[in-house]
């Protein structure tokens, strides 16, 4: 497969991530990135409603991003200034499903699952106008935010030392974890502990259904993968969310799928050459602004422009790989790597 062997359908399940406006209640100062991209966050497969019944301010900034700062890329922020958020912060702090606000309303995006099962699980995209906060889930608004949403069991002690070094030199970070299973929470930060972590950096939350899986990804600042077995789906979900990813391949398959999704997502300057450089990428996301706005705006750009979500470009990819089986078994020849795909 010349991009990735690893596909998701995202663009087509989560069409409502395609766009975000990041929810405002205060005086914008327009000069620089005054607003975070994802301390709360609107999306809304019709975002009219938005346009029409709020204040909107677009802040561009050009950044220069890769490894070598040799890639220019636009930061876009769309910013909706409401004239007070206290409806939206009562919502979420007494669980209501929905308020109305300056004529949106708009859903607690906790709560998909209380209106329709078959958004929550994917299967149908949601119609509502959603709000994801870092308050939903206890996470600091003024954090640099790792994550990684995979189960615990992937995480073995060289990983999570990995994460100690990183928290301990990135002032203010945390690190989002889930509970999966929930029985490892303790196991988890007792062992970071011991190891020299600082109380608090550590934040699990639930498991949530598939949607709201994908969608609080974007309150995230970096996932952190998992070397030992990577983030396969999950790295697809967070990395449709706009994350970036920093990841370092093994020699099995499993450790080399999220390589896979960030050569194809056109990122390869996060796949570290070591522990040494996992940690020296996460560092530098996590302590150089600049760095980390424009890692950022590459992503949440280039996934939908790679071929990473493609699903179409991967079913003729895997069509032409399929010809190109056929072709030695029609020769008489026995099976063996493929590695140039011939066009049909």
């Amino acid at each position: 497969m010349p991009h990735t062997f690893f596909i998701g359908d995202h663009k087509q399940m989560f069409p409502h991530l395609g766009e975000r406006i990041i929810m405002s209640g205060k005086n914008i100062n327009c000069e620089g990135m005054p607003v975070k991209d994802n301390v709360a966050v609107i999306n809304a497969v019709d975002t009219a409603p938005i346009f029409e019944n709020a204040q909107i301010r677009e802040i561009k900034q050009t950044e220069m991003v890769g490894d070598k700062k040799d890639t220019q890329v636009e930061v876009r922020v769309t910013i909706a200034q409401l004239p007070t958020t206290m409806a939206i912060e009562s919502m979420i702090q007494n669980g209501q499903v929905q308020t109305s606000v300056n004529g949106i309303m708009i859903q607690n995006g906790l709560t998909t699952n209380l209106l329709s099962a078959k958004a929550a699980t994917g299967e149908e995209v949601p119609e509502q106008i959603m709000v994801t906060t870092r308050k939903q889930y206890g996470l600091p608004e003024d954090a640099v935010v790792y994550c990684n949403f995979n189960q615990l069991y992937k995480i073995d002690p060289a990983t999570l030392k990995m994460w100690v070094n990183i928290l301990n030199n990135v002032p203010n970070a945390v690190m989002w974890l889930l509970r999966f299973p929930q029985v490892g929470e303790t196991n988890i930060l007792v062992a970071a502990q011991q190891m020299g972590l600082r109380n608090g950096s550590i934040i699990f939350s639930n498991v949530a259904a598939k949607e709201e899986h994908v969608r609080r990804g974007q309150l995230a600042d970096v996932c952190l993968d998992t070397p030992l077995c990577n983030g396969h789906t999950t790295g697809m979900d967070v990395l449709w969310a706009g994350t970036p990813m920093v990841t370092l391949p093994g020699e099995t398959l499993a450790s080399r799928v999220a390589s896979s999704q960030l050569v194809a997502l056109g990122c390869p300057e996060l796949i570290a050459k070591d522990r040494s450089d996992y940690e020296k990428i996460a560092i530098r996301l996590g302590n150089d602004k600049e760095f980390l706005r424009g890692t950022r705006a590459k992503v949440w750009k280039y996934r939908i422009d790679s071929p990473l979500f493609c699903v179409k470009t991967y079913a003729a990819n895997i069509e032409k790989l399929f010809y190109k089986m056929w072709e030695r078994h029609e020769r008489g020849e026995k099976p063996d790597h493929v590695t140039e795909l011939s066009v049909y």
